[in-house]
């Protein structure tokens, strides 16, 4: 990619400084989280006093999506049963859910994109756990899944012209989201949302995979192969919508790890409702509150 104009720096610094910081209690999280002896107490105790992010969490551990055998009545007892990354990363996702704009002057539809989201998210976490388990965590699938696109809710946003503009050119032309950003705007979405994971102190790997996500160049590894293949699936499915379509000469983004035959991936998923009803559950439950 061209190195960026001062201006251009400028305005994309502007707009991610203008995006909300996540709530007091996830920051000391990921703070908790970035130093490897971090003990489980110290994170439940943080959760706990958050009495909102509690529910949340307890929530969605009691769905059916994890289906376990008793009742979780607390976060420590969340921890025990699921381990600290996957309720670390529950409490994350729900922060990234509850600072989604309602409205926005590009006229893109928050809601369709939260649902292409979080489908792209759970398949990420699946693919994961079927493909690549030993090579990354599917719980930071997932949130690599949720969070590839961040960087169009600041577009839409705080350059909102120019992405209404480029969400048009994709439909005009028939040609990826991504292509038409870096004609109109300079960049695309991942170095943006890259560019706000590292103002979130998101790990070093995520904001990577965030920022190199449509640069087929880059060397991939288990995580990336996860996320772009689930984002093909959500995309090819139309399972919400990020103003990204399905173009019909896509090859299969990852063959050397799912092989060309893109069908038979969807096919080792399983059941694809359950899949969205659980996406639309999540989006639910991170909305209340």
């Amino acid at each position: 990619m061209a190195q960026l104009s001062l201006e251009l720096e400028r305005k994309l610094g502007q707009a991610v400084e203008r995006m909300p910081a996540f709530p007091k209690s996830v920051q000391k999280i990921l703070e908790l989280t970035r130093n490897i002896n971090c003990l489980p107490k110290d994170l439940v105790g943080v959760i706990e006093k958050d009495p909102v992010m509690t529910m949340k969490v307890l929530k969605v551990i009691n769905s059916a999506y994890y289906n376990l055998p008793n009742k979780m009545t607390s976060v420590n007892q969340s921890v025990v049963y699921l381990g600290l990354n996957t309720v670390k990363n529950l409490a994350l996702a729900f922060a990234a859910v509850g600072i989604l704009p309602r409205m926005n002057a590009a006229g893109f539809d928050i809601q369709r994109y939260l649902l292409h989201s979080l489908t792209t998210a759970a398949i990420a976490r699946q693919l994961c756990g079927l493909y690549a388990k030993a090579e990354a965590d599917p719980g930071d699938c997932y949130i690599a899944g949720l969070l590839h696109d961040f960087g169009k809710v600041v577009f839409a946003q705080f350059l909102a012209a120019e992405f209404r503009d480029a969400l048009a050119m994709t439909i005009e032309r028939g040609i990826s989201l991504h292509a038409a950003e870096r004609e109109i705007i300079g960049v695309d979405h991942g170095l943006i949302g890259a560019k706000l994971a590292e103002r979130w102190q998101f790990p070093a790997h995520l904001i990577e995979v965030i920022a190199q996500h449509h640069n087929p160049a880059h060397e991939p590894d288990a995580m990336m192969d996860c996320l772009r293949v689930a984002d093909q699936i959500s995309r090819r499915g139309e399972l919400g919508n990020a103003g990204n379509p399905w173009l019909d000469d896509e090859p299969c983004a990852a063959p050397a790890r799912f092989g060309d035959d893109l069908d038979k991936v969807i096919d080792s998923l399983g059941d694809m409702q359950k899949i969205i009803d659980d996406a639309m559950a999540f989006a639910q439950v991170g909305a209340e509150r």
